[in-house]
């Protein structure tokens, strides 16, 4: 506000100055961005998990095999673990709903639900969900119809199983680093929208030393993989990724037939079950991980540089698997060694020699990854 002060002025003349009102500075902007202190970040909430070791309480997750490997019979025996709360392969779980997207047709998931209550006595609740209807990730409308069903039902907050990411992807090309990350995206929607874990379920390709199928970057986007390969009638199941916790966690398991009924020619109508290989599960364990000295060194610095890794499935490793070429393996972990420089690279292939002879870690045609 400005108006006028008048002051005398020798002479008698009188003159005007203006005055200004004085006016409240602006009120602050709020921050974009919050600046964190470590003592911040340690109170904020710890990682939850769903299954312990293998599957958080929210992000996207995914299990990954070839046809035939058992992936879809595993996907249901994990989510029948979360929905009852009982342990998975010795893991604890935490108890949610469960919603499960059978895209790949009803008759196949009816018959492995069957057969699930049939070999376990377990019997689903209300909080198991089956969506047999047609859904797809980018078309307009889908996600946000599927999260406002989910939520009304209140079956939002717990575990969204796509099976499979092909059927769900209708029109995109996997091979596509563009479709790829808005397949990426609307499954982040989904999970944003629910608040709870997307679980896709995905083929790998039939050739392993090119990868997994389509695009590198949905690995590389996902909190959590599960890695399903089969040898023969041997099948195992292993952590390949975990963000934030301990990958390499791994399981053997077999498929058992369960007849569930007769057809109408009075042929028996059967479906599969998953059991854990015992016998399999002790050799898995028969790896003796170095406690110290170099190899463990050694074997420390691999872990880390493998959750970095740009290359998958190379020279006959599982499609999923991360891959280092050796070279690059000693130029990265040499400095590590405490001892005299010109002796490290000599150090570090020997430990490298050891971890290998104790089954720590693969080494094939110029390339290491974890067994």
């Amino acid at each position: 506000m400005v108006g006028e002060v008048r002051r005398p002025w020798r002479g008698g003349v009188v003159v005007t100055a203006p005055r200004i009102a004085a006016v409240p500075d602006p009120a602050p902007r709020a921050r974009r961005f919050k600046l964190l202190t470590a003592a911040d970040l340690a109170g904020r909430p710890r990682l939850q998990w769903r299954v312990k070791g293998v599957l958080p309480q929210t992000g996207i997750a995914a299990i990954i095999g070839p046809s035939g490997s058992g992936k879809t019979f595993l996907a249901l025996d994990l989510v029948a673990a979360i929905e009852h709360g009982v342990s998975w392969f010795g893991c604890r779980v935490r108890s949610c709903p469960v919603a499960y997207l059978a895209l790949e047709g009803e008759a196949g998931i009816s018959n492995r639900v069957a057969a699930y209550q049939a070999h376990t006595g377990h019997r689903f609740s209300d909080r198991f969900r089956v969506v047999v209807e047609r859904f797809e990730l980018l078309s307009t409308g889908d996600v946000p119809a599927l999260a406002d069903t989910l939520q009304e039902s209140g079956v939002a907050g717990g575990v969204i199983v796509l099976d499979t990411l092909n059927r769900a992807a209708a029109g995109a090309d996997e091979n596509s680093s563009s479709d790829m990350g808005l397949l990426i995206a609307a499954a982040t929607e989904l999970q944003v929208r629910t608040g709870g874990l997307v679980l896709i379920v995905h083929h790998s390709g039939k050739d392993a030393t090119k990868g997994a199928r389509g695009h590198s970057s949905l690995f590389a986007a996902l909190d959590a993989c599960i890695e399903v390969s089969r040898t023969d009638e041997r099948r195992t199941w292993k952590v390949a990724k975990s963000k934030d916790g301990e990958d390499g966690h791994s399981r053997a398991f077999l498929l058992r037939v369960v007849e569930i009924g007769e057809d109408a020619d009075g042929d028996p109508v059967t479906s599969c079950v998953v059991e854990p290989e015992e016998q399999a599960v002790e050799e898995v364990r028969r790896v003796v991980l170095p406690a110290g000295g170099n190899q463990r060194i050694v074997f420390d610095a691999l872990r880390d540089l493998l959750r970095e890794a740009r290359h998958f499935g190379m020279a006959g490793a599982p499609p999923t698997r991360p891959c280092i070429a050796l070279e690059e393996a000693i130029t990265k972990t040499r400095d590590r060694l405490a001892c005299e420089s010109d002796r490290r690279t000599e150090r570090t292939r020997a430990a490298l020699t050891g971890l290998v002879s104790r089954g720590a870690i693969v080494l094939r045609e110029g390339w290491i990854w974890l067994p």
